[in-house]
């Protein structure tokens, strides 16, 4: 049935990683059955209801589907961005707390940098051959890399933090590699690593970032790259302190060869000090978006890292996109020259909504989770039930499948568009729709 390729695991959440390697690599093509799950299971040696778990994964993640009698089958087109699709839309009278947009009343106005641009481009067109990289951009970039002590690098542009992150899996790893990632962590990340045929190998974490002994569980079963967030991380607002960062270098430092990729959206809009990793392994590259702290739309990351990874990562650039637009550089370089985002008082902003937010959950015996950033995780028992429970009573929320692997059923909640008449009432629906969730572990 399903050819030379075979399907391995002993628990939900590995079975569910074969079948995505096998469709992110081709080897199962699209239309193409799966086993019945009474069949798998007793091919693999498990219980019926482990493949189910797997294969209720897989529709969730838009991977598979299942037609009654007909069983499941590989989607004839399959999701690449499956998580994203699980998103609960807000109808008239509901507020939405749960597309993870940044407040746009703290985002800067943008006309004075592009017409500073757009001047600068009337005296000095952009053209092929050109350095695909700004110098002023350059400069700006590595110094304000400098002052948060990420290790020496060249610096490369790319559309946005996702955008770099793929291409520097892509630079080192090939199909069929485990990538550790966190749980819960980013949906589009979760959808990028099995979109590129890697293994996702999921990693808990707690308000410091990634536990040390799970990342070296990972490691130890054989990922070659790990993937951590270090501040605001999405969906539970960890961010790395110095103590774990210390823990982590140290586990780190058994496995150089691993590539360590760290993503610093939340540059910007958060005011906790940066301890970062890099440098500890041979390969490692750092990614900082400004999407979160400018905007969106303005499809730019600055990208750090090893000399063999940017120099992989620039010379494939150079033969898809080439570079990514100069006038946007030239935009960025302005807005940061200008101080036109003040962090301290961004970070001050959302910690006057999410702070108080937790506290109010708190007090209602519901425990969340919200160090840093503009999202905060709810531990829930029927995330199903609790965003309808929500819909109802006029609050969207996104629900946990997008951002888990294995970790505990949650919601998370965007305090963006929050003002402080909005804490109690939301504190009490989400109280009252949570129900009573498993204590949460670490583990």
């Amino acid at each position: 049935m399903l050819g030379e390729y075979r399907i391995e695991g002993r628990r939900a959440s590995e079975i569910a990683a074969s079948v995505e390697r096998g469709v992110g690599s081709g080897d199962l093509a699209p239309g193409r059955a799966l086993p019945p799950m009474r069949e798998l299971a007793q091919l693999l040696g498990v219980n019926p209801n482990t493949v189910a778990a797997a294969y209720r994964t897989l529709r969730e993640r838009g991977v598979i589907e299942t037609a009654g009698r007909r069983g499941s089958r590989v989607r004839s087109r399959p999701a690449s961005t499956a998580r994203g699709s699980l998103r609960v839309d807000a109808p008239p009278g509901v507020r939405d707390l749960g597309t993870g947009n940044p407040d746009p009343a703290l985002l800067p106005a943008l006309g004075e940098a592009f017409a500073a641009a757009t001047e600068a481009y009337r005296h000095e067109p952009g053209m092929y051959g050109q350095a695909p990289v700004e110098p002023e951009f350059a400069a700006a970039a590595r110094a304000a890399l400098d002052a948060d002590g990420v290790p020496a690098g060249a610096v490369v542009a790319t559309s946005g933090s996702l955008d770099a992150i793929e291409r520097v899996l892509g630079a080192h790893l090939r199909p069929g590699d485990a990538v550790a990632v966190e749980d819960p962590g980013w949906g589009s990340m979760l959808d990028l690593v099995p979109a590129l045929g890697l293994r996702p190998v999921p990693v808990a974490l707690d308000d410091d970032g990634p536990l040390p002994e799970a990342v070296e569980r990972a490691l130890d079963a054989g990922a070659r790259a790990l993937v951590v967030t270090d501040r605001a991380q999405n969906p539970t607002g960890a961010a790395i302190g110095a103590a774990r960062a210390l823990e982590l270098r140290a586990v780190l430092a058994g496995h150089r060869d691993v590539l360590l990729v760290e993503d610093d959206h939340g540059h910007g809009i958060v005011d906790l000090p940066l301890h970062p990793l890099a440098g500890v392994t041979d390969r490692w590259a750092f990614v900082r978006s400004v999407a979160k702290a400018y905007g969106p739309d303005l499809r730019v990351a600055v990208l750090t890292g090893d000399p063999v990874t940017v120099d992989r990562v620039s010379g494939r650039q150079r033969l898809g996109p080439g570079w990514v637009s100069r006038l946007l550089q030239r935009a960025v370089v302005h807005l940061w020259n200008s101080a036109a985002v003040d962090p301290a008082a961004v970070a001050r902003a959302y910690a006057e909504r999410r702070d108080p937010l937790v506290r109010a959950l708190a007090d209602r015996g519901v425990t969340a989770r919200g160090r840093s950033g503009m999202n905060v995780w709810v531990p829930v028992s029927d995330e199903t039930g609790a965003v309808a429970r929500l819909l109802h009573e006029g609050w969207a929320v996104a629900p946990g499948a997008r951002f888990r692997m294995v970790a505990p059923q949650g919601i998370r909640l965007t305090v963006s568009p929050l003002a402080a008449a909005d804490l109690a009432p939301l504190a009490d629906a989400v109280a009252a729709a949570a129900g009573p969730a498993a204590p949460f572990s670490y583990g």
